[in-house]
């Protein structure tokens, strides 16, 4: 398989972006989880320290180069898991560079097969086996990860609520007979707003239903996947979900400083990061609110009784000058609380997001 020596220079930087994570359990490797033509390998995170009654369920992809256990690793997830309860997914790509099939057509089509069926199985499988609620069902990823997150967005609306997509292109940029697509990574593959919205339509052909709300990141400076992909990525989802392509609104420094988040309407934000490049810091707790998991997002907020005790399922709220134990308590563009109340201390997981653990 040809992998870009761009690619192949990623994953240092792409561990260093998304960061260290300090999960209570390890990854569980599932098996026979249903139809799986291309063999992906699926890997659950279960916490065992909390998971509340009907739990949401979160699909976390990794980059090229990547693997499930670096993703669990180098992110944050498993370790809200631990806080909030939810389950964890990382899938593993069975392509030899750690690249995900986004552009066969069976990849892009519901039902139709490639790697997007597999991971459509696990997800199919945690519902019918580990009391998942098929309603809190979302998906994020970095990279080749969140090139998957659009094409699970346009093949399989039916399955998620929503989507994170750090660094990624279009549902269908890619499309064609090789994994690598030269035109859409340089960002020369433009495309008006119908027709990419026409292409998600694509996906799933037939489908009425609901789609997932989606949340699109990129930095100014990405050459890997080229920031003009940014400008695609906005016409693709404000022609889904029939927004104007002017942002309703418009906030500066959010989530951290130079960052500027758009909203185009309740079902799509898309967030620019300037001077970033494409090792984009991953905003996991700001994913979690997208998704509801925690105060402050919607669709969803989540509730119900725990199987063990621990923190509850609720954003922690600082006590005067001194965060409460899981609570932020620094990084890059924090302006809260820097210390915890006792007997917590700030740990950092990265430059951008220390926790009171």
């Amino acid at each position: 398989m040809y992998l870009p020596s761009t690619l192949k220079s990623l994953a240092v930087g792409l561990l260093a972006a998304v960061g260290a994570n300090a999960a209570a359990g390890s990854l569980q490797q599932v098996s026979n989880f249903g139809s799986n033509p291309t063999n992906v390998k699926m890997y659950l995170y279960k916490s065992p320290v909390k998971v509340i009654s009907n739990p949401p369920l979160i699909v976390a992809m990794h980059y090229c180069t990547g693997t499930a256990q670096a993703y669990f690793s180098g992110t944050q997830y498993a370790n809200l898991a631990d806080q909030y309860g939810f389950l964890v997914i990382y899938p593993n790509a069975p392509d030899s560079g750690g690249c995900w099939d986004v552009h066969t057509s069976a990849t892009l089509t519901h039902n139709g097969g490639g790697d997007s069926l597999g991971i459509a199985s696990m997800v199919r499988y945690a519902i019918a086996n580990y009391g998942v609620d098929a309603s809190r069902v979302f998906m994020t990823g970095t990279s080749s990860g969140a090139m998957m997150t659009n094409v699970l967005a346009g093949a399989y609306p039916d399955l998620f609520k929503a989507g994170a997509a750090f660094a990624g292109v279009p549902y269908g940029c890619f499309s064609g007979p090789d994994l690598w697509n030269s035109q859409c990574a340089q960002g020369s593959l433009v495309k008006t707003a119908q027709q990419w919205g026409d292409q998600v339509r694509s996906g799933y052909s037939g489908y009425t239903g609901a789609r997932p709300k989606m949340q699109i990141w990129q930095g100014t400076l990405d050459t890997t996947l080229n920031y003009k992909n940014f400008a695609e990525g906005v016409k693709q989802w404000t022609n889904v979900f029939g927004y104007s392509t002017s942002p309703s609104s418009v906030q500066q420094n959010s989530p951290l400083s130079g960052w500027t988040r758009s909203t185009y309407g309740p079902n799509f934000q898309a967030i620019s990061a300037a001077n970033v490049d494409h090792n984009i810091p991953v905003q996991a707790n700001d994913v979690l609110a997208w998704f509801g998991i925690t105060g402050g997002g919607s669709p969803t907020t989540v509730t119900g009784p725990t199987t063990t005790t621990g923190p509850t399922s609720t954003t922690p709220t600082p006590t005067g000058s001194q965060q409460v134990h899981w609570g932020q308590c620094g990084g890059i563009g924090w302006t809260g609380p820097t210390v915890c109340q006792a007997p917590y201390a700030c740990v950092a997981a990265n430059a951008y997001y220390s926790q009171c653990l």
